[in-house]
């Protein structure tokens, strides 16, 4: 008795899932349909069209921008962020701030 009625049980567990999961593809299409039929006839345009200038015609037109060479200038040579002692002795600053001691953790005994 009690293996037909785990199987009822199954069967009916089985069955409402499957309803559900009808129902869902149901409520997508739906949706989906209405998405398509709504949206078939409406446009907006963001900006207003652009219009010409009084006497735009008679302006000469504006010079082209120089060509860029993508190389870096040669003539700015790099400096590094910390200066060598001697230059730190003639009075040159450093860049960046130094850098905090490394913070170590006494040797691991071995067992």
């Amino acid at each position: 008795m009690s293996l037909d009625n785990s199987r009822r049980d199954y069967q009916r567990d089985v069955g409402a899932a499957t309803a559900l999961v009808v129902l869902g593809v149901v409520i997508s299409a739906l949706s989906l349909t209405q998405i398509m039929a709504d949206d078939a006839g409406q446009m907006a345009q963001a900006t207003p069209p652009t219009q010409s200038t009084p006497g735009a015609e008679a302006k000469p037109p504006t010079p082209p921008d120089p060509p860029t060479t993508g190389t870096r200038p040669s003539d700015v040579k790099p400096e590094p962020a910390r200066p060598d002692a001697e230059a730190q002795k003639s009075g040159a600053q450093p860049a960046l701030p130094p850098a905090p001691a490394e913070k170590t953790a006494p040797p691991i005994k071995e067992r």
